[in-house]
């Protein structure tokens, strides 16, 4: 189930009326049970098999949390620290990567004309396993290292894990944040409905009108087996960012408005990243919820910045590797996660910078370069596109013509002049979310940006691709 399908809107309208009619009638344990039954419902509507996975795993931290509380001897702690370690990455391991490793491991073996018989596992990746399994790790992590108490209340925790706004992509919340409201009676209040209905309506936009337009234009340059030349694989290249941060954040925002709506705050996961004014604000505001995790649970335990100067470097390219494969089994998410890891090290060694409106347009075309292993098929492929990029002598307009593919002229132009506008209030936003700028407009603009909206949505939303978002595969 989607948040752009008919199913989903159906689902969130009967869910709204009876979460609140149960919350105002109920006790808590009661809202939260139904929270619960509903996200499950939610997730095994693509496959009811592997809500086995999301219920195995918060009962494994939720016991090993008090556990962890009742212990006081450091070896036994760190014991259970590693059982709930091993338990989520040993899940993980298996169905995302088990594959990726065996065949690794193969090649590896095959440069040393080593021929060896491996088996891989014909296995479907659970959607959005990546995302709940580091939500539910950093719980036991953090009552590990005592900044955290462990809740008594399984339904709350279960709640937590498997609430469904933010369950399969999004935002990674840490238990600090967010698992307290689970336990708290909700009032309904007008006012954060409203805010909440503001940021789905921005979410839907991002996704309907900027992503799955640019989505076809990408797609048709990245089609496998054609000839194309590098010029185009370099715009496709900027297509593609555009596609997957509206793809991406736009998920977000409906995740946060659909949370507000049922009085539940989540964190903000982008902060307009493309006006970054460097490399490593960058990574401060694109996918907060993921980098910040991968700061304080891997990079800070390496040693961070108190390290000498080449461990630092060793800590940011370490981190980055770890963060490529985590989007993917595959080499060219680990290429992407070098490329910015190394990018990062740089950047760290020359402190110097030019003025910011000379390092910003550059920071965001490095970007938009580095995005080309991430949405190439294969590896193959990505050597395909840097053959295409360096024969500087095949650049010719030719390849061109594979973005207007399905596109009218008309289209094309009006998807890029909403593209400016998109660009134009996202400037104007800077470091605030979309609800949080457009209260301190008048309400004479307020609702003509609504009205414009919702009809960029009926007028230039692209309805007939698959209702899926980029991050579910990951």
């Amino acid at each position: 189930m989607v948040f752009n399908s008919i199913t989903f809107l159906l689902f969130f309208i009967a869910f709204f009326i009876l979460y609140w009619i149960i919350n105002n009638k109920t006790t808590v344990n009661i809202r939260n049970g139904f929270t619960i039954i509903a996200s499950y419902i939610f997730y095994g509507w693509w496959d009811w098999r592997f809500l086995s996975l999301i219920a195995f795993s918060s009962l494994v931290d939720f016991l090993i949390g008090l556990a962890l509380n009742k212990q006081h001897e450091a070896k036994y702690r760190k014991l259970l620290l590693y059982l709930s370690v091993a338990a989520n990455l040993g899940i993980l391991g298996v169905f995302k990567y088990f594959n990726f490793f065996v065949s690794s491991f193969s090649a590896a073996l095959e440069l040393f004309s080593i021929e060896v018989h491996t088996t891989t596992l014909n296995i479907i990746l659970p959607v959005g396993i990546s995302f709940y399994t580091f939500q539910t790790l950093s719980y036991t992590i953090d009552i590990y290292h005592k900044k955290l108490q462990p809740t008594r209340n399984p339904i709350s925790f279960f709640a937590f894990v498997s609430f469904f706004p933010q369950l399969v992509a999004g935002p990674i919340e840490r238990a600090s944040r967010l698992l307290h409201q689970f336990d708290e009676k909700k009032k309904f209040n007008p006012d954060e409905c409203t805010e909440g209905l503001r940021l789905i309506l921005w979410g839907f936009f991002k996704k309907l009108v900027i992503a799955d337009n640019f989505g076809v234009l990408v797609d048709s340059i990245f089609e496998v087996n054609q000839n194309i030349s590098g010029v185009s694989y370099l715009l496709g290249s900027l297509f593609f960012g555009l596609q997957i941060y509206a793809d991406f954040s736009g998920y977000s925002d409906i995740a946060i408005g659909i949370s507000k709506t049922l009085g539940y705050n989540l964190m903000a996961n982008f902060k307009t990243p493309y006006f970054s004014h460097s490399l490593n604000e960058f990574w401060q505001r694109w996918h907060i919820s993921l980098s910040s995790w991968f700061k304080d649970y891997l990079y800070i335990p390496l040693g961070g910045n108190r390290k000498s100067k080449h461990r630092v470097q060793f800590n940011l390219l370490f981190t980055f590797l770890l963060s490529g494969l985590w989007h993917g089994a595959n080499l060219t998410f680990l290429i992407w996660g070098a490329l910015h890891g190394t990018a990062l090290v740089i950047e760290k060694q020359f402190q110097f910078r030019p003025s910011k409106w000379i390092y910003t347009p550059f920071v965001f075309l490095l970007v938009m370069l580095f995005w080309l292993p991430f949405r190439a098929e294969s590896n193959d492929h990505f050597i395909e596109i840097c053959q295409s990029i360096v024969d500087v002598s095949a650049y010719t307009l030719n390849g061109i013509k594979a973005i207007v593919v399905d596109f009218s002229n008309l289209r094309f132009l009006s998807l890029s002049l909403t593209t400016v506008f998109f660009f134009s209030v996202e400037w104007r936003m800077k470091l605030l979310n979309f609800n949080a700028w457009l209260v301190t407009k008048n309400t004479s603009v307020r609702y003509l940006l609504y009205y414009v909206l919702i009809f960029a949505i009926i007028f230039l939303g692209n309805f007939s691709v698959k209702p899926s978002f980029i991050y579910f595969q990951f």
